[in-house]
């Protein structure tokens, strides 16, 4: 952050006042940062608290121009080598998506060629509100950055995700999406989203079937393509892992239908998908809200499909180069075919689940590996970090000699 030149839009929230301290973190780290606020977020917080922490003057008015030789507003859009908006309120987004500019802030980002990062914080129900994450795809494929929110207790008293996102990781988040954009390593500039671990389908508050997935494999690909200079969306299921990388994008998913619903909301802009988690291809059909009691005399759970989402990415994709895992314990190769060409892949990658060093849980593994030509690639048994260099070496071969 030394010497950047940091433009922070606050909008109209309770959570302007995290801003401050966000404003005092940038300022401490050697950042020149000028505060941009709207008229409701001067509700919340003093313009004077900005200025104070900024040694900057602070920007409400459009109109309020003190230097007649600039325009104020493409004055700072031209400044800012970053936008950073936290809070970024449901309002703010929904201008920024639809080209709105009816006030000093909303004018400058959409005149701005800076990088902008939004930091959402908003009622968790607004946060899931279907024009709010139109809206939010939107920006993602115009290259706005997002920090997604926290869960936890919110001032409206409600507990869910829409906490605005504590500032150090912000800044943390938007230090390392930087840094890992100068990095020009072989995938740079391209899009990857990895779907890792497992899904989790609910009988009753405490039961739920899942699968042994640690999620070890799909965070070793998604690390290593960030290493490798791409820009990365790791979808995962729950998992005991931490990404490493603070410039991965990471949407936490519980259950099936919510991992599908992630993986098509990420897909659309993204240049290679690795679906590396192990979805349960079954789930309850039926769900109690209390817990059952022990009864005399067996129990049985129906059992209903769930969606396909390797298969319906495969029938959806256009630029895309989709990547499927194959779990096996018999027969693993011809399953594994089978799954390639019914599925609509560009590629797939067998595991023989049964072969010592390549189960579930493990540090290592052993694969094949398959593109179009139905030709097998062996990878022998090596760490689940080398492996995942491997398959990202070979899918890069493959994505250059599509283009020959």
């Amino acid at each position: 952050m030394q010497n950047k030149n940091i433009l922070l839009g606050v909008s109209g929230g309770i959570a302007a006042y995290k801003a401050c301290s966000l404003t005092s973190k940038l300022t401490q780290a050697g950042a020149n940062v000028r505060v941009m606020m709207t008229e409701n977020a001067s509700e919340f917080v003093s313009p004077l608290t900005f200025q104070a922490l900024s040694r900057n003057p602070v920007y409400i008015d459009t109109f309020d121009e003190k230097n007649p030789q600039k325009i104020a507003h493409i004055d700072v859009a031209d400044w800012a080598d970053i936008a950073i908006i936290a809070p970024a309120t449901a309002n703010s987004i929904g201008k920024l998506a639809n080209g709105i500019a009816d006030d000093m802030l909303s004018t400058t980002l959409l005149a701005t060629e800076a990088d902008v990062y939004i930091a959402p914080a908003m009622n968790v129900h607004m946060y899931a509100h279907p024009a709010v994450i139109k809206n939010m795809k939107q920006l993602e494929q115009w290259n706005y950055y997002f920090i997604e929110p926290g869960s936890g207790f919110l001032a409206c008293g409600y507990v869910g995700k829409g906490r605005l996102e504590e500032p150090e990781s912000i800044i943390d988040t938007v230090v390392n999406h930087q840094n890992s954009k100068k990095i020009q390593g072989p995938m740079n500039g391209k899009k990857v989203l990895v779907s890792a671990g497992p899904t989790r389908e609910q009988i009753d508050p405490v039961r739920f079937f899942t699968n042994r997935s640690s999620g070890k494999m799909g965070f070793a690909i998604a690390e290593a393509a960030a290493e490798l200079g791409a820009e990365v969306t790791l979808v995962t299921g729950p998992v005991n892992l931490e990404t490493k990388n603070t410039s991965i994008k990471r949407v936490d998913v519980i259950t099936s239908e919510e991992m599908y619903q992630a993986m098509h909301d990420h897909f659309d802009d993204k240049d290679v998908v690795i679906k590396a988690a192990a979805v349960a291809d079954y789930r309850p059909k039926h769900t109690f809200i209390e817990k059952l009691k022990k009864q005399s005399g067996n129990w049985n759970v129906e059992m209903e499909r769930t969606q396909d989402i390797l298969q319906s990415l495969g029938e959806i994709k256009n630029k895309q180069f989709l990547v499927g895992f194959a779990a096996e314990t018999t027969q693993p190769l011809e399953y594994g075919l089978k799954k390639l060409q019914k599925k609509n892949l560009d590629a797939i990658v067998i595991n023989n689940v049964s072969s010592e060093g390549a189960g579930f849980e493990g540090d290592t593994n052993i694969a094949t590996y398959v593109n179009e030509s139905l030709n097998p690639e062996e990878i022998p048994l090596t760490t689940k970090k080398e492996m995942a260099l491997k398959l990202l070496e070979l899918i890069l071969r493959d994505l250059r000699d599509d283009k020959l």
